[in-house]
C-alpha cells in the first residue's frame, strides 16, 4: 500500500516548483515589478498570521508595492524580524503582537492599525493552524484549537475589520482557505472542516456587504513550502528538498 504521508510530501514537492517562487517577495518575479510597485500606494493593509510563511510573504509584497502594512502573530521575535526586513527594504510596516483566538487582542490589533494609519482598506486574514490524524485520535483540545484559530479567528478579525472599512466607504477582505476545503487526505477532519467553513463564512458575508462597497474573497492555496507545511508532514527542509529532487528526476 502507498504511504499517505509520503504521497502528500511528493505532491507538495511537485508543487514547489510553481508555488515557492511566487512566495518570494524580496526580488521581482518579472520585469513588470516597477510598473506594479505603486499599485497599493495610499492603502492600509492589515494581515493576520504574518510572522512566517504566506503571511510574511504577503506583508513584504504589499509593502514593496506602496502599502502601509500592519501584521500580527503570536511569535514576537519572528514578527520583529519580518518587520525589520521590510523596513530595510524601504517599506512602511508595524508589527503588533496579537493572538487571533483572543477577541481583545484582535480588537486591539485593528484599533491600533487605524490609530496609526487613519483607516483600513485591505485585510488579509491568513492566520491558521494544522493537524493531521485520524478523527478518533483527535483530542477535543486539538479540535478546538484548530477551529478557534482557523475559523473563529477569521470571524473575530472580520468582526473588527468590517466596521472600519465601512467607515472608509468599502474595502477588500481576503481569507486564506486551503485546497483541503475541496479535496482533503486521510487525517484532515479538523483542518479541512475548518477551511471548508471559511468558504461559507465568506460567501455569506460577501452578500451582507457587497452593496456597501466591501468585497470578501477566499483564496485556496495548494501545497506551499512553508514552516507549517513541513510541520504538518513531519518533514524538515532537507527532506522536502530530497523529495523535490526525486519527483523531478534529480
Amino acid at each position: 500500500m502507498s504511504n499517505p504521508r509520503r504521497n502528500f510530501l511528493k505532491l507538495g514537492a511537485a508543487a514547489l516548483g510553481t508555488t515557492a517562487a511566487s512566495a518570494i517577495p524580496a526580488t521581482a518575479q518579472s520585469d513588470d515589478r516597477d510598473t506594479q510597485k505603486a499599485r497599493f500606494t495610499g492603502k492600509v493593509v492589515a494581515i493576520t498570521g504574518a510572522t512566517s510563511g504566506i503571511g510574511a510573504a504577503a506583508a513584504r509584497l504589499f509593502a514593496a508595492e506602496g502599502a502601509s502594512v500592519t501584521f500580527c502573530g503570536r511569535r514576537e521575535e519572528l514578527g520583529e524580524q519580518v518587520a525589520e526586513a521590510i523596513r530595510r527594504a524601504g517599506g512602511e510596516v508595524r508589527y503588533i503582537h496579537a493572538d487571533v483566538t483572543r477577541p481583545e487582542q484582535v480588537q486591539r490589533f485593528i484599533h491600533e492599525t487605524v490609530d496609526t494609519y487613519g483607516k483600513l482598506d485591505i485585510a488579509f486574514n491568513n492566520a491558521g493552524e494544522v493537524t493531521f490524524k485520524p478523527l478518533h485520535e483527535i483530542e477535543l483540545e486539538e479540535w478546538e484549537w484548530i477551529h478557534n484559530t482557523n475559523l473563529r479567528g477569521v470571524f473575530l478579525a472580520m468582526k473588527y475589520q468590517i466596521p472600519e472599512m465601512l467607515k472608509a466607504g468599502g474595502g477588500s477582505i481576503v481569507i486564506t482557505s486551503s485546497q483541503h476545503a475541496y479535496a482533503t487526505r486521510p487525517g484532515g477532519a479538523a483542518y479541512a472542516s475548518s477551511k471548508r467553513a471559511l468558504e461559507a463564512l465568506a460567501q455569506s458575508a460577501s452578500q451582507d456587504y457587497a452593496e456597501r462597497g466591501l468585497r470578501i474573497n477566499v483564496v485556496a492555496p495548494g501545497i506551499t513550502d512553508t514552516p507549517m507545511f513541513r510541520r504538518a508532514t513531519g518533514q524538515n527542509e532537507a527532506a522536502v528538498a530530497r523529495a523535490n529532487s526525486i519527483v523531478r528526476g534529480g
